[in-house]
């Protein structure tokens, strides 16, 4: 055999090698292709399902912590303060101690909620609790000693009237508007 021909027959062999490889690279790359393709779907399926699911198990319980809060807020106004520890035989002092004592109890009752609202919302919060306490402050330092309790509520809630905003009012309306950007 000369040798012009072994070449010919070796190319020959080469270019069936290639008719056949060639395919056999395109098929495996394709599928390659496709099953990274469907392997990256269904872990982004995946952790959408588990985003969904977080999202179905943490709004119920963000939205109880809301209501918790707003019910804090109602509660440490001075008007519902005022209403539940009012007795007729409390001096301005005893008043005092006993609407700074509900507020406290109150506050550290709900403190576990900040755990689900908003940095802004919480801030919020404890701005209206701070101001209900100084407004109490406030109006028992201008009390003499011998003032009566009903005199401390009274002064409390002429003080609370006269504010342009009410300031647990003002977190209540934050909240509210908050909660309906969750509820989208």
């Amino acid at each position: 055999m000369p040798l012009h021909q072994s070449t010919v027959t070796d190319m020959e062999t080469l270019l069936e090698i290639l008719k056949i490889l060639l395919p056999a690279l395109l098929v495996m790359i394709t599928a390659w292709l496709v099953i990274r393709n469907m392997l990256r779907d269904d872990q982004d399926r995946r952790r959408q399902e588990l985003l969904l699911q977080t999202v179905r198990t943490v709004t119920p319980l963000r939205l109880q912590a809301y209501e918790r809060v707003v019910l804090f807020l109602e509660r440490i106004s001075p008007e519902s303060l005022i209403m539940r520890t009012a007795r007729p035989d409390l001096t301005a002092q005893q008043m005092h101690s006993a609407l700074i004592g509900n507020v406290r109890s109150e506050y550290e009752h709900n403190l576990s909620q900040q755990i689900y609202i908003s940095n802004e919302a919480w801030e919020m919060v404890k701005n209206a609790r701070g101001t209900v306490v100084r407004i109490i402050n406030g109006v028992a330092m201008k009390l003499p000693p011998t003032a009566t309790g009903e005199e401390l509520s009274r002064l409390l809630l002429e003080e609370v009237m006269e504010m342009e905003a009410e300031p647990c009012r003002m977190a209540i309306n934050f909240i509210k508007s908050e909660t309906a950007r969750i509820m989208g």
